[in-house]
């Protein structure tokens, strides 16, 4: 039986890596649809967070992997602490089934849909918000997002894929 502390902490972590969840999908929304010009016009200012957004879009694909790597990181947890908290209340495979559906709501809504909105709807503001952010993932996740670069750069060429599909996104 799951304890009512327990029970509150893993809850309150969720309510955290759902928050993790919809600032990497709200940052990967805003970044990768700024119009370069609008970028190109920030390179005049002295705002230190337009030159790590300039650095961090100079590589979209290693952009691209940070990005995922945090968010799938997060959401694996939180599908993780759901299914451990549900499998104390209900039979192994009833928690499953239920903390599949459960935690794919979660996500799907509030760290997804939603967020990518207002990444979409507010992009300007919140890419120049987030790029310090993002780089600061980039280091600390840094043997992931190099391991994960690599494999998927060479997939992709194995694969007949554009190593570069992410320029497309950001030239448009």
């Amino acid at each position: 039986m799951v304890t009512v502390p327990v029970l509150g902490l893993g809850v309150a972590s969720i309510v955290v890596l759902v928050c993790c969840s919809a600032f990497f999908s709200s940052s990967e929304s805003a970044i990768f649809t700024l119009p370069d010009e609008w970028i190109a016009t920030q390179d005049s200012t002295a705002d230190r967070r337009a030159a790590t957004l300039q650095e961090l879009q100079s590589d979209p694909h290693r952009l691209l992997v940070t990005i995922l790597v945090g968010n799938n990181v997060v959401n694996m947890a939180i599908a993780s602490i759901t299914t451990a908290l549900l499998v104390e209340v209900f039979p192994a495979g009833s928690a499953v089934t239920l903390s599949t559906v459960l935690a794919s709501f979660v996500v799907l809504v509030f760290g997804e849909i939603v967020p990518k909105s207002y990444g979409l709807g507010h992009a300007r503001q919140w890419s120049l918000r987030v790029a310090r952010p993002i780089a600061l993932v980039e280091r600390v996740c840094y043997p992931l997002v190099v391991t994960f670069d690599f494999l998927t750069r060479r997939l992709n060429r194995l694969v007949g894929g554009d190593a570069g599909i992410e320029e497309q996104y950001l030239d448009e």
